[in-house]
Protein backbone atom coordinates (compact mmCIF):
# COMPACT_ATOMS: atom_id res chain seq x y z
CA UNK A 1 0.00 0.00 0.00
CA UNK A 2 2.74 2.48 0.94
CA UNK A 3 4.63 1.49 -2.20
CA UNK A 4 1.55 2.38 -4.36
CA UNK A 5 1.13 5.74 -2.61
CA UNK A 6 4.83 6.48 -3.19
CA UNK A 7 4.49 5.72 -6.90
CA UNK A 8 1.39 7.93 -7.20
CA UNK A 9 3.13 10.80 -5.37
CA UNK A 10 6.22 10.42 -7.57
CA UNK A 11 4.08 10.63 -10.72
CA UNK A 12 2.17 13.68 -9.45
CA UNK A 13 5.38 15.50 -8.46
CA UNK A 14 6.98 14.64 -11.80
CA UNK A 15 4.05 16.01 -13.74
CA UNK A 16 3.90 19.30 -11.82
CA UNK A 17 7.64 19.88 -11.81
CA UNK A 18 8.00 19.65 -15.61
CA UNK A 19 8.12 22.91 -17.52
CA UNK A 20 5.66 22.83 -20.43
CA UNK A 21 8.04 24.81 -22.64
CA UNK A 22 11.03 22.61 -21.82
CA UNK A 23 12.81 25.61 -20.30
CA UNK A 24 12.80 27.37 -23.65
CA UNK A 25 13.09 31.17 -23.41
CA UNK A 26 10.78 31.95 -26.35
CA UNK A 27 8.74 35.14 -26.33
CA UNK A 28 5.17 34.45 -25.26
CA UNK A 29 3.01 35.21 -28.33
CA UNK A 30 0.18 36.20 -25.99
CA UNK A 31 2.43 38.93 -24.57
CA UNK A 32 3.00 40.28 -28.07
CA UNK A 33 -0.61 40.08 -29.23
CA UNK A 34 -2.44 40.94 -26.02
CA UNK A 35 -0.12 42.13 -23.26
CA UNK A 36 -2.91 42.93 -20.78
CA UNK A 37 -4.02 39.31 -20.53
CA UNK A 38 -0.58 37.80 -21.02
CA UNK A 39 0.67 35.32 -18.49
CA UNK A 40 3.79 37.43 -18.02
CA UNK A 41 3.33 40.80 -16.30
CA UNK A 42 -0.22 41.44 -15.09
CA UNK A 43 0.88 44.91 -14.02
CA UNK A 44 0.84 46.94 -17.26
CA UNK A 45 3.29 49.44 -15.74
CA UNK A 46 5.96 46.78 -16.37
CA UNK A 47 5.28 46.67 -20.13
CA UNK A 48 7.09 48.57 -22.89
CA UNK A 49 5.73 51.99 -23.88
CA UNK A 50 6.00 53.84 -27.22
CA UNK A 51 7.05 57.47 -26.74
CA UNK A 52 7.06 59.08 -30.20
CA UNK A 53 8.50 62.51 -31.00
CA UNK A 54 5.48 62.89 -33.31
CA UNK A 55 2.74 60.54 -34.53
CA UNK A 56 1.75 62.72 -37.53
CA UNK A 57 3.90 64.08 -40.33
CA UNK A 58 2.87 66.59 -42.97
CA UNK A 59 5.07 66.52 -46.10
CA UNK A 60 3.53 69.77 -47.30
CA UNK A 61 3.13 70.38 -51.02
CA UNK A 62 4.68 67.74 -53.28
CA UNK A 63 4.30 66.92 -56.97
CA UNK A 64 2.50 63.84 -58.26
CA UNK A 65 5.10 61.09 -58.70
CA UNK A 66 7.36 62.29 -55.89
CA UNK A 67 8.56 59.60 -53.49
CA UNK A 68 9.06 60.98 -49.98
CA UNK A 69 10.10 59.39 -46.67
CA UNK A 70 9.93 60.24 -42.99
CA UNK A 71 11.43 58.56 -39.93
CA UNK A 72 9.05 58.44 -36.97
CA UNK A 73 11.45 58.36 -34.01
CA UNK A 74 10.47 56.84 -30.68
CA UNK A 75 11.90 55.78 -27.35
CA UNK A 76 10.87 52.76 -25.30
CA UNK A 77 9.71 54.55 -22.14
CA UNK A 78 8.61 51.27 -20.53
CA UNK A 79 10.30 48.70 -18.36
CA UNK A 80 10.50 45.74 -20.78
CA UNK A 81 11.87 45.22 -24.30
CA UNK A 82 9.54 46.65 -26.97
CA UNK A 83 8.84 44.24 -29.82
CA UNK A 84 7.15 45.41 -33.03
CA UNK A 85 5.60 42.39 -34.72
CA UNK A 86 3.93 44.10 -37.66
CA UNK A 87 3.65 47.44 -39.46
CA UNK A 88 0.88 47.67 -42.05
CA UNK A 89 0.04 50.60 -44.29
CA UNK A 90 -3.43 51.74 -45.33
CA UNK A 91 -2.36 51.76 -49.00
CA UNK A 92 0.14 50.01 -51.23
CA UNK A 93 1.65 53.41 -52.00
CA UNK A 94 2.94 53.61 -48.42
CA UNK A 95 5.72 51.31 -47.23
CA UNK A 96 6.80 51.07 -43.57
CA UNK A 97 10.16 49.71 -42.44
CA UNK A 98 11.04 48.91 -38.82
CA UNK A 99 13.61 47.11 -36.73
CA UNK A 100 12.82 43.46 -36.12
CA UNK A 101 15.03 43.45 -33.00
CA UNK A 102 13.60 44.22 -29.53
CA UNK A 103 14.10 47.81 -28.35
CA UNK A 104 15.44 47.78 -24.78
CA UNK A 105 13.94 50.10 -22.12
CA UNK A 106 15.29 53.63 -22.62
CA UNK A 107 16.59 52.83 -26.12
CA UNK A 108 15.45 54.53 -29.33
CA UNK A 109 13.99 53.16 -32.52
CA UNK A 110 12.30 54.39 -35.66
CA UNK A 111 9.64 53.55 -38.22
CA UNK A 112 10.61 54.69 -41.71
CA UNK A 113 7.56 55.43 -43.86
CA UNK A 114 8.00 55.90 -47.61
CA UNK A 115 5.12 57.33 -49.67
CA UNK A 116 4.86 57.16 -53.47
CA UNK A 117 2.52 59.88 -54.75
CA UNK A 118 2.23 58.47 -58.29
CA UNK A 119 -1.42 58.65 -59.45
CA UNK A 120 -2.50 60.75 -56.45
CA UNK A 121 -3.51 64.39 -56.26
CA UNK A 122 -5.02 66.80 -53.77
CA UNK A 123 -4.84 66.52 -50.00
CA UNK A 124 -3.93 62.92 -49.15
CA UNK A 125 -3.55 61.18 -45.81
CA UNK A 126 -2.23 57.64 -45.16
CA UNK A 127 -1.75 55.62 -42.00
CA UNK A 128 0.64 52.97 -40.74
CA UNK A 129 -0.61 50.71 -37.96
CA UNK A 130 1.96 49.12 -35.67
CA UNK A 131 1.32 45.94 -33.72
CA UNK A 132 3.56 45.63 -30.65
CA UNK A 133 3.71 44.24 -27.13
CA UNK A 134 2.53 47.56 -25.66
CA UNK A 135 -0.75 48.61 -24.07
CA UNK A 136 -2.73 49.22 -26.20
CA UNK A 137 -1.06 46.82 -28.60
CA UNK A 138 -1.62 49.02 -31.68
CA UNK A 139 -0.28 52.46 -32.55
CA UNK A 140 -1.35 54.46 -35.61
CA UNK A 141 1.02 56.87 -37.36
CA UNK A 142 -0.23 59.31 -40.01
CA UNK A 143 1.42 60.98 -42.98
CA UNK A 144 -0.21 63.54 -45.24
CA UNK A 145 0.65 65.66 -48.26
CA UNK A 146 -0.93 68.13 -50.65
CA UNK A 147 -0.17 66.62 -54.05
CA UNK A 148 -0.19 68.81 -57.15
CA UNK A 149 -0.85 67.23 -60.55
CA UNK A 150 2.01 66.61 -62.95
CA UNK A 151 2.50 69.09 -65.75
CA UNK A 152 1.67 67.23 -68.97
Amino acid sequence: MIKNISIVLFVIISIYSCKPDGGNKKIDSDLINNPVTASSPKDTSQLPVFEFETENHEFGSIKEGDVVSFDFKFRNAGKAPLIITQASASCGCTVPEYSKDPIAPGEKGFIKVTFNSEGKHGMTSKTVTLLANTTPNTKVLTISADITKKDN
